[in-house]
């Protein structure tokens, strides 16, 4: 409940705000309330003092709709005439004179520092992805303690940095002598919240239940064990943690003891992101305002704002509005949709308005008497709240994302990487600090520069990431750097070697960027399985290659191809790792060209872990448009975006290359919810060679290198119109193809679309050299072939040629049709001539056929087991002609009707799954061979997408990423903060689950938008 904000709470808050001191700006914006205000005012006129310049921020996030910029600048904390940040970059704490900006000390940590520090009395505490809580003396940048936030040092690939399983995105505020951190991002891998006593770092309590929490998720009726994700600047206002949660809403705890007060996901489905301002208990979020119950407050809406201990000082559109703290939000009468009395949370009258052209704004703060505005452009702008006019006006290079002011001096930072100080004038001009490299921090070697190169030479690897294990002083980890582009993590077990490697290192401009330097056993590193694509050692040059710890160094390697090279130069041996055992491909939209929708892959299972995870820089069509599946082979994950083909290292999650498709997913990028349900895959692959329909013709791409092999063109139609490829898949050697029926445009399933590039049925079926594209045989149906309703296995073609489904067209009219008493051509599932049958794939001739019940508009097929299903796509967004409600099996070498079972009409889920001799239809399963029920209930949450399977686990959607472990048989289990797409985006295969993001144009604030690679857990 509200409680009006009053005289005793002023005196309270502004003695709080001028303890620390009148003349710095501790933490964040200033306080742990992130207020933006500071009572020190700013000299009449402002002249610039100096620049520092520093390489751009390494941004965890920037992708669509991320809504996540906490670390896009280096925001600064000035204390005690110092300036302090952290980078992204370097993993550094750095403090600079804020005078003359030179370096006072650096502190190095284990990976990215992406929030800005903290001070308090001599300490400055700050937060690290590698998962830990620094303590360091103010004036020296001694580690005084240090805390882990998680429960191991586990590190894995996140935002394309070795990181903390666990990373310390909780950017730290303190108050009251308590300093408050959270680490933990992904909701199933655990969260952390953590209040210590400032002065000795002593517990005062932890809350390690939020992530596991069992709640609503933000789409209505979709419910997850999903809780809360930690990523973005704590605050502490009114007695509450209040934690940002990444794209959501903020949640909010009791700063006393760690309760969960609320987080009301989703009743703000579509709200969220990491900015958070705290005032007296209530909140500011992404510039809406909410009350001290976490509900939203009508009439507020802000790019930026600052609070004073008086007033609310928010901009919106052209104008600076000032609202009185007691009478920020207020009670207001009136009348809902249906005219009954109602009460509304709304934000109360200014006091006082001012002109302030402020297009653009980004941030803001106060400084005495002054407001200070950045603009996107660039502008700052500093206005006079007492004469309500603009005093000074600068630019800088970037967005000035960050602004500071302590000591009569205004501090700016922009995401270039630049941090800008304006001071009183004074008669000198600026100074401008470029961090200047050194090219040549080592003695040179010719044998180390030798080894790098034989190195290369031998594993003909010079980009992705290298691990060093026992690097010394890290020069053969320079010199990889030098001859490469390859990224380097290198490891020794003396801590003297660390500290050597890391000091030449960052003063050759290296460090962090390109080459890492951890403390560890060089045989129990905390690296993740699989991302290597070279391990080396430096030691071994010296020792001899057996002195490389093989074990270690085989599970680093990433498996088809990830290299292993040691010892001296001259007598190097190479060891290259092959296949990962037990894994399995995914080359199809539905696997395989027999659509068993399954993998055979036996190493993935439940429980699952991350592996890695980075921010989505394709673009994607919307999530509706359900555009095709991910696909995988050898190693290599394969996206089709709107406008391109990138190959992914499945390991590491790496881009290998892209190849340009301009506007090829430009019809899926729609709200009609049909795409791949309909059309099937435009692309599909076979012994690294990518096959991929564009129009009339086929390209044919290197998986490999992503270059361009050649292209088929589709078979002339026989009256000349220019032909449009349909269906495609490869095996064996022969590409079967298409010639799609562009006259049967069907309907949109749920909004209005443009369907008339969305083709679900063909008139010519034909068969092609895989190499040459020279035509083997064509087939021409009687009638037309449904998609869907192909399949290829074992040396055959099985389809249906049935009538049209004249009730699918987005023309026909089914009132008018029902007033002449006439039936939709097709629409029956069994009008006569209805045929199935199997062609032989060298041939074309057919092996049999049959016109007995023959109904269906889906096939699949068990090699495994001769067997091919019958069934139809009873989805929840299917055309008209899907009626679901049975399946057929039939012998797939003869025929043979084997059984015909009952399926689940009033489920409208999935499509079916081979999986063994079990047919997985949710939310049921039957026996392959004998069509009886299986003692099997799959029930998930929300979710528009279809489950992938592999021997041991199902993987699907429901609210967020879900799965079932077939081992243990203990239902849905949620892998939470994320959601796939609306189709088949997420598939187990290479060893793992992989999941490219798939989400966009999706506004629900599911808290981490993403791609992922999971793998079985521990």
């Amino acid at each position: 409940m509200f409680r009006p904000f009053t005289a005793i709470n002023v005196i309270v808050l502004v003695f709080a705000i001028q303890a620390a001191s009148a003349t710095d700006w501790p933490q964040f914006r200033a306080d742990a309330e992130r207020s933006g205000y500071s009572p020190d005012p700013l000299p009449a006129k402002l002249s610039l003092w100096w620049v520092y310049e520093a390489p751009p921020p390494d941004r965890a996030w920037q992708g669509l709709d991320t809504r996540m910029e906490f670390d896009h600048a280096y925001h600064a904390a000035v204390a005690g005439g110092t300036l302090f940040f952290g980078s992204s970059v370097d993993c550094g704490i750095h403090a600079l004179d804020a005078a003359t900006r030179k370096t006072r000390w650096q502190h190095v940590t284990d990976a990215p520092v992406r929030f800005a520090p903290a001070v308090w009395e001599d300490r400055v505490f700050a937060v690290s992805d590698d998962g830990f809580l620094y303590c360091l003396a103010a004036r020296t940048g001694e580690l005084l303690w240090k805390k882990r936030g998680g429960p191991d040092t586990d590190m894995l690939l996140g935002n394309g940095r070795l990181v903390s399983r666990r990373p310390a995105r909780g950017g730290v505020a303190v108050a009251d002598g308590i300093v408050y951190f959270a680490a933990g991002i992904w909701p199933s891998e655990g969260i952390y919240l953590y209040a210590l006593d400032a002065a000795t770092g002593e517990p005062r309590w932890l809350n390690e239940d939020s992530g596991g929490i069992e709640m609503d998720q933000p789409h209505p009726t979709a419910h997850a064990k999903s809780g809360v994700s930690v990523q973005g600047y704590l605050v502490v206002s009114g007695g509450r943690l209040i934690v940002p949660t990444g794209r959501a809403v903020p949640a909010v705890f009791d700063a006393a003891d760690g309760r969960l007060l609320f987080f009301h996901l989703q009743d703000n489905r579509a709200l969220g992101g990491s900015a958070v301002m705290g005032i007296d208990g209530r909140f500011v979020n992404n510039g809406l305002l909410f009350d001290t119950e976490g509900l939203l407050v009508e009439g507020f809406r802000t790019p930026a704002l600052a609070a004073t201990p008086a007033h609310v000082v928010h901009w919106y559109r052209d104008a600076l509005i000032a609202t009185p703290r007691e009478a920020l939000i207020v009670d207001e009468e009136g009348l809902d949709r249906k005219g009954k009395p109602v009460v509304r949370r709304v934000c109360g009258q200014p006091a006082w308005t001012a002109e302030a052209p402020a297009e653009g704004v980004c941030e803001a703060i106060i400084a005495g008497d002054s407001a200070v505005l950045g603009l996107i452009d660039g502008e700052v702008r500093v206005l006079d709240m007492t004469s309500k006019k603009m005093a000074f006006t600068t630019t800088v290079d970037g967005r000035p994302l960050g602004l500071a002011a302590a000591d009569g001096r205004l501090f700016v930072s922009t995401d270039t990487g630049r941090i800008y100080c304006f001071g009183p004038k004074r008669r000198r001009g600026p100074a401008t600090l470029r961090l200047e490299a050194n090219a040549a921090p080592y003695t040179p070697s010719r044998r180390v520069a030798e080894a790098a190169g034989e190195i290369v030479r031998l594993s003909g690897v010079s980009e992705g990431y290298c691990v060093d294990l026992g690097c010394g002083d890290g020069q053969l980890a320079f010199e990889l750097a030098q001859q490469t582009k390859l990224t380097v993590y290198a490891v020794d077990g003396d801590p003297r070697n660390v500290a050597a490697a890391r000091k030449k290192l960052q003063a050759a401009g290296l460090y962090g960027s390109r080459v890492t330097v951890h403390c560890c056993a060089p045989d129990n590193t905390p690296y993740p399985d699989y991302f290597a694509d070279i391990v080396v050692s430096g030691r071994s040059m010296e020792q001899g290659a057996d002195t490389l710890p093989g074990a270690e160094a085989r599970r680093l390697q990433r498996p088809f191809g990830g290299v292993a090279c040691s010892g001296a130069p001259g007598a190097m041996a190479k060891r290259v790792r092959g296949p990962l055992e037990g894994a399995a491909e995914w080359t199809h939209q539905y696997c395989n060209p027999a659509n068993t929708c399954s993998s055979r892959d036996g190493r993935i299972k439940g429980p699952l872990a991350m592996l890695w995870f980075r921010d989505n820089d394709l673009v994607m069509p919307s999530r509706h448009g359900r555009g095709p599946a991910p696909l995988f082979s050898k190693g290599r994950l394969f996206v089709e975006g709107m406008n391109a083909l990138r190959g992914v290292d499945a390991y590491n999650g790496r881009t290998l290359w892209e190849y340009p498709l301009e506007g090829i997913l430009t019809p899926y990028d729609q709200e009609h919810l049909v795409g791949t349900a309909g059309t099937n895959s435009n692309f599909c692959m076979e012994d690294d060679v990518i096959y991929l329909a564009q129009g009339g013709k086929c390209l044919r791409i290197d998986a490999i290198s992503g270059e361009k092999l050649g292209e088929f063109a589709v078979p002339a139609a026989p009256d000349g119109a220019p032909p449009v490829w349909g269906y495609i898949a490869c095996e064996n050697g022969r590409l079967f193809g298409s010639v799609a029926n562009q006259d049967h445009v069907v309907k949109w399933a749920y909004r209005k679309s443009d369907m008339n590039h969305l083709f679900t049925e063909s008139d010519r079926f034909f068969a092609m050299d895989a190499t040459s594209g020279e035509v083997k045989w064509t087939f021409e149906p009687e009638h037309s072939i449904r998609h869907n309703a192909i399949a290829v296995a074992e040396g055959r073609v099985y389809l249906i040629d049935r009538p049209l489904a004249e009730g699918d067209r987005l023309d026909y009219d089914a009132e008018a049709a029902k007033r002449r008493g006439e039936a939709p051509q097709g629409d029956s599932g069994e009008a006569a001539p209805t045929r199935l049958m199997a062609l032989d794939a060298e041939t074309g001739e057919v092996v049999w056929d049959t016109v007995e019940k023959v109904y269906g508009t889906l096939l699949a097929v068990s090699v495994e087991h001769d067997v091919l299903l019958m069934t139809q796509q009873h989805t929840r967004f299917k055309l008209p002609s899907e009626r679901g409600g049975r399946m057929t099996a039939l012998r797939a070498s003869t025929g043979e009707r084997l059984w015909e079972a009952p399926s689940d009409p009033q489920r409208k889920a999935s499509r079916p799954l081979l999986i063994g001799r079990t047919i997985y239809n949710e939310p049921g399963a039957w026996d392959l061979l004998t069509g009886k029920r299986l003692d099997f209930d799959l029930q998930r949450s929300y979710g528009c997408g279809i489950m992938a399977g592999s021997p041991n686990l199902l993987v699907y959607r429901s609210a967020t990423f879900g799965y079932f472990d077939l081992l243990h048989n203990e239902g849905t289990i949620n892998y939470g903060g994320i959601r796939p797409g609306c189709w088949i985006n997420a598939i187990p295969a290479g060893g793992l689950v992989l999941a490219p993001d798939a989400t966009d144009r999706c506004t629900c604030s599911y808290l981490i938008k993403a791609s992922i690679a999971l793998q079985p857990g521990a």
